[in-house]
């Protein structure tokens, strides 16, 4: 029995099959990291920065604090946003995490 399996070890060249596994795998393990977690979240980064860039006076926003509000004045990085007709915050523009559509806050 142990004869057999010699002679199998024997038959295969030692350095290929292994070299090939060692290059293998971890090129399959990062290629399977990229798709599962590299490549959504830069796109999640992605489409964020561009609705961040795409605000303007009086859209209605959500930010992180889960407050609802109208954006009344832009500054630079920071959004002056209106939560009722007497308070007034300034939030940084990278805090928004959605822009509802107009009218949801008199409907809420």
């Amino acid at each position: 029995m142990f004869s057999f399996i010699q002679a199998a070890h024997a038959a295969e060249p030692a350095g290929a099959a292994s070299l090939f596994g060692q290059i293998l795998l971890p090129v399959a393990f990062f290629a399977i990291f990229y798709f599962l977690v590299i490549r959504p979240q830069s796109k999640r980064t992605k489409e964020h920065r561009a609705m961040v860039n795409s605000l303007t006076v009086g859209s209605e926003i959500i930010f992180a604090g889960g407050l609802m509000g109208r954006i009344k004045a832009l500054e630079g990085d920071y959004a002056v946003v209106s939560l009722n007709n007497n308070t007034d915050v300034k939030v940084q523009r990278a805090s928004v995490i959605s822009v509802l559509p107009a009218g949801t806050i008199e409907s809420v």
